[in-house]
């Protein structure tokens, strides 16, 4: 195994950590716990490109870890009234979305994982740059209510767009024999 899926699994086995964190009230070690896991997802990518090391396992576990912490991060945040329940549940159904699209991407012989979509990345740093000035508030007790209510229509926007363009690729995949 090579060091970018060794990040990949430690941001996996940070989910639970940083989950336990938010519910627990200790927001200043979620932020760090959240800020290296977002930044971890940003390095393993990059060295898995310029060290020639990208893997069929790997581009199964990064997207994995990458919705295991958003998604846990954002329920715990919702059970601390931190963030609206209806931005995680369009969270979630996004996710729910790719999941299933993924599910009929490998049900088609030949097939194998897709390339992420560039609005993609970009929801999933916008969605953890939201929980990072989150938790900055919380936890280091910086005055972000402007940025976290920017960040939470940016979230939901950015959410919007990519869940209709794997709706899109899922749509023109069935299409196809």
């Amino acid at each position: 195994m090579i060091l970018p899926n060794l990040i990949s699994l430690a941001r996996l086995g940070a989910t639970p950590v940083a989950v336990w964190l938010i519910i627990a009230e200790h927001d200043r070690a979620a932020f760090f716990v959240v800020l290296a896991a977002g930044l971890s997802d940003a390095l393993d990518g990059a060295l898995a490109r310029s060290l020639g090391g990208v893997t069929r396992l790997g581009s199964l576990i990064d997207p994995v870890a990458d919705k295991m912490l958003l998604v846990g991060v954002y329920v715990a945040l919702g059970v601390r009234e931190a963030l609206p329940w209806w931005l995680i549940g369009l969270v979630l159904a996004r996710d729910i979305l790719i999941l299933g699209g993924a599910a009929i991407m490998y049900a088609k012989p030949g097939r194998g994982p897709a390339r992420p979509l560039p609005i993609s990345k970009l929801n999933t740093a916008v969605q953890v740059g939201l929980v990072v000035a989150v938790l900055a508030s919380l936890g280091l007790g910086l005055e972000g209510g402007r940025w976290v209510a920017a960040g939470v229509w940016l979230v939901a926007a950015t959410t919007l767009a990519s869940g209709v363009g794997y709706g899109l690729r899922v749509a023109r995949m069935g299409r196809r024999p």
